[in-house]
């Protein structure tokens, strides 16, 4: 039986990726990034880490470390299409629409939107970019995180087979690649040419530091970190945590053009190796750690609390675990419907408006999850069961010209349709 907390948590960390994806959107100013060093990523992240757990754990533990890596190979070989596949319909529609002049014609638009994403590299430098490309070494920022997860994915035998000796070492190993990236020992590049400095981009999400987060999503699920106690001592430190993090995130606190507190500003400058994205800073880990907390004591065992609130709330909380459940498709459809709402937006009623701002928003939540369900349906595989109609038709006893057809011939026939 699915965890009914992690579907859930998934599903509103789905959502608040496509807030934070969707150009020129408000809403991002009331996202959890916004009042926190922790985001929606590292949701993902973590969330991820314990639904890898389930799905690939149990391979390692009945079929051997082998038949795992094989499986682990099998699943970075499909994120590997998903995101080259990604990256290229995005890129070539924004292209075909800046080619095709529509914009400016229809709606006086004259924002370059392949620009914005940094993808003319794709057209104007073809011959470094397609292989930079197809070898991970140029990743676009607004395609980064997929990358990281296919690195991380490709850690979990390295971490498994750690753990064949000593759990203790599975740690010690996450956490040393975690503080090699910190020093800058671990970084891979994110563009196959050199910026004005010399220097290249390395990626944007460092997997070797982001893995730490994972495998502690990981290491609940496999158990070998314990579930911690609903204490009130240690609500109240991670509220406190959580509060006193604001003046330091919040950029209308810190930052000139608003309150302007200076004090809060040069301690945010201060510690800025300790929040940093890339390197996935201490204070981003403890940050999401103490809300993660918050989240498990409010959700309550097995997340008994997200239950009975009657049928509304009942058919919310459905809504969003479906979305959690194909994270993976919802995320990868969330980037382009994120740039195609974008668009529609900008060529109606442009970026001003409040009215636009929440239909973008809300007609992207539907088309997200109309990808759920449609990607569920797919995955139920809805063509290996008999139908219904012939189901109810078949006679109970044998057939009367005496033919016999069993299961397994069905099942067999259904194969070689």
């Amino acid at each position: 039986m699915r965890d009914p907390r992690l579907d859930f948590f998934r599903g509103i960390g789905m959502f608040i990726i496509y807030i934070a994806h969707l150009p020129g959107n408000w809403w991002t100013l009331w996202i959890p990034a916004r009042f926190g060093f922790s985001d929606a990523t590292e949701i993902f992240v973590f969330c991820s880490g314990m639904a890898s757990a389930l799905a690939f754990g149990k391979i390692f533990d009945l079929h051997g470390w082998g038949m795992g890596a094989a499986r682990i190979v099998h699943r970075m070989w499909q994120v590997y299409w998903a995101h080259i596949g990604q990256i290229l319909v995005i890129a070539v529609g924004l292209v075909m629409l800046h080619e095709s002049n529509y914009l400016t014609t229809c709606c006086d638009l004259t924002q370059d939107y392949v620009a914005s994403l940094n993808l003319w590299h794709l057209f104007n430098k073809t011959e470094i970019a397609l292989p930079g490309l197809m070898t991970l070494t140029w990743v676009p920022n607004y395609f980064d995180i997929l990358p990281m997860y296919i690195v991380i994915l490709a850690l979990i035998p390295v971490i498994m087979l750690a753990a064949r000796y000593s759990v203790t070492a599975a740690f010690a190993l996450s956490i040393g690649l975690w503080l090699a990236s910190q020093f800058d020992l671990l970084n891979l590049p994110a563009e196959p040419w050199t910026m004005s400095n010399g220097l290249h981009r390395e990626w944007f999400f460092n997997p070797f530091a982001w893995q730490m987060l994972f495998f502690t999503g990981f290491a609940f699920m496999r158990g070998w970190i314990p579930a911690p106690p609903v204490d009130r001592r240690l609500v109240v430190l991670c509220a406190v945590v959580l509060v006193v993090t604001v003046p330091f995130a919040y950029f209308r606190i810190h930052s000139e053009h608003y309150l302007d507190l200076v004090w809060a500003r040069e301690i945010r400058e201060a510690i800025r190796p300790l929040w940093i994205k890339t390197e996935f800073g201490l204070f981003r880990y403890l940050h999401f750690l103490a809300l993660a907390y918050l989240a498990w004591v409010a959700a309550g065992e097995h997340g008994r609390r997200l239950l009975g609130h009657g049928a509304v709330w009942g058919r919310f909380l459905g809504i969003v675990q479906k979305v959690g459940q194909q994270s993976l498709p919802v995320f990868m459809a969330s980037l382009v419907i994120a740039q195609a709402a974008g668009l529609l937006r900008d060529m109606v009623w442009g970026r001003g408006d409040w009215i636009p701002q929440i239909l973008s928003n809300l007609l992207g939540f539907a088309a997200l999850i109309a990808v759920a369900y449609v990607a569920g349906w797919y995955k139920s595989q809805p063509w290996r069961k008999p139908p219904r109609a012939a189901a109810e038709a078949a006679p109970a006893g044998p057939d009367p010209e005496g033919r016999v057809d069993t299961d397994g011939n069905r099942s067999r026939q259904r194969e070689l349709s």
